[in-house]
């Protein structure tokens, strides 16, 4: 059965995305790999792993800051520290976090007020560091934990010290972190999967818009509106890449002009209540030479080669076999060719486990499993010296193969923009409609 889209909304009349389910899921899933661990508590700093933890958010121009914190104990409940008005904000529509501490009208004790040092911005001797591990300390003491070890994502280093300082013994926490969130619910593959036709739509409207004498920045402004009118709590980034700047791959956009005859190539990131997307697909604009459809044909070869192994108990060994090893398309080595034949895990963050790449998984494999979601990147540099092609798939691992999730057309190349002439001889500037690309025809020919 095929994997169920969903409306962003919520209905009477559907059994949809059920969010206190996914709330409680992952604390368990978390709980589990704590347990399975030698840690006796986990303190993150990084943003998703407090959601994962948490369920709390407070805007992504809070991701980078390394402002909050919150810490999880073996058999006990979350704790955040926030912002004073994210806290208290916790303290009214989070009543999850609400522990109990004995008062009727007591405040919940999982959401607290506490910040952390602002990446250094804090002048250092103001304490921020120590304070922030005396109150982990002190939680740590609480449940009989001080003397276990304290897995720890990441962390400025004045903070690390102040731990240290308290007697804690600070270790790696973020392979548990990871290790709980490889294998997603139903209702995280539901969030997925809406998030990827959120951007099947971008890509609908790019493909109507894009034409020579457009720019790329101009194309991410598009994307980032049709995404944010949809809903999107986050447009990550929008790669946009054209015309010679397509080999070598610059992983940037920038504000070049489209031509005539250009590919142009695109990975649209964004958030979907928190789940993101990585989802590239490859244009000609105006026209595609043979050299740009025999470099689409040989990348499309590489990933259907790879979808065709993805099934539960099959290994990132097993898949990134059938991709070519870097010096096949210029690159002296893997690290050289680093994410241009690859893969990764997608979640409440980009670049999950599982990774596939030539650099690491022949040697250090791992085991694909049913409910696994991740992204599959193929490039192939084109003859002529200076365009490419970039294909990206996301896919669901089933019980017996996976589930393509990003349905925008990429069997074949599409070409957008270009002009044609009509039975009367009178020039039509009126690009392909999406009902002739479904034709075989329609998606390859000239």
């Amino acid at each position: 059965m095929a994997i169920r889209t969903y409306g962003p909304n919520a209905v009477d009349w559907e059994q949809r995305i059920d969010l206190d389910r996914l709330r409680t899921e992952r604390l368990q899933r978390l709980h589990t790999a704590l347990n399975r661990s030698e840690l006796g508590a986990l303190l993150s700093f990084d943003f998703a792993n407090i959601r994962y933890m948490s369920s709390t958010h407070i805007g992504t121009w809070a991701m980078d800051k390394l402002i909050r914190f919150a810490l999880l104990v073996r058999g006990g409940e979350p704790v955040v520290w926030d912002f004073g008005s994210a806290a208290r904000h916790h303290q009214l529509y989070n009543p999850w976090l609400d522990h109990g501490d004995g008062k009727e009208d007591g405040p919940p004790t999982g959401a607290r007020a506490g910040i952390s040092t602002l990446r250094g911005a804090f002048h250092p001797d103001a304490g921020i560091g120590v304070d922030v591990a005396a109150k982990v300390a002190a939680e740590l003491r609480e449940h009989g934990l001080a003397d276990e070890p304290l897995g720890v994502d990441l962390a400025e280093m004045p903070v690390l010290h102040a731990l240290k300082e308290q007697g804690i013994d600070v270790v790696d926490g973020q392979q548990v972190f990871l290790e709980a969130r490889r294998v997603k619910t139903p209702d995280e593959i539901s969030l997925l999967t809406q998030a990827c036709s959120m951007v099947d739509a971008a890509y609908e409207e790019l493909y109507a818009h894009l034409r020579p004498g457009v720019r790329e920045n101009e194309c991410v402004g598009l994307v980032s509106k049709v995404l944010y009118d949809l809903g999107s709590e986050y447009v990550e980034g929008v790669n946009a890449i054209s015309g010679e700047r397509c080999s070598p791959h610059p992983h940037v956009y920038s504000d070049r002009l489209i031509r005539p005859g250009d590919p142009a190539f695109f990975d649209i990131l964004h958030s979907h209540l928190g789940y993101r997307t990585c989802y590239y697909r490859t244009f000609a604009v105006g026209s595609a030479s043979p050299a740009q459809r025999d470099a689409y044909i040989r990348c499309r070869a590489y990933m259907d080669e790879a979808i065709a192994l993805v099934r539960p108990g099959a290994t990132t060994a097993d898949i990134v076999e059938v991709w070519p090893r870097a010096e096949e398309f210029g690159f002296p080595d893997e690290t050289a060719a680093f994410a241009l034949q690859y893969g990764h895990g997608v979640g409440l963050s980009i670049w999950e486990k599982p990774i596939f790449s030539r650099l690491v998984s022949l040697d250090h494999p791992e085991v694909l499993e049913e409910g696994m979601v991740f992204a599959l990147e193929t490039y192939w540099p084109a003859a002529d010296g200076w365009s490419a092609a970039r294909i990206e798939e996301e896919v669901v691992v089933t019980a017996d193969g996976c589930e393509v999730i990003t349905k925008f057309p990429a069997e074949e190349l599409l070409v957008a923009g270009r002009k044609y002439w009509t039975v009367g001889g009178e020039l039509n500037t009126r690009r392909e409609s999406q009902s002739h690309l479904n034709t075989r025809e329609g998606r390859g020919g000239r």
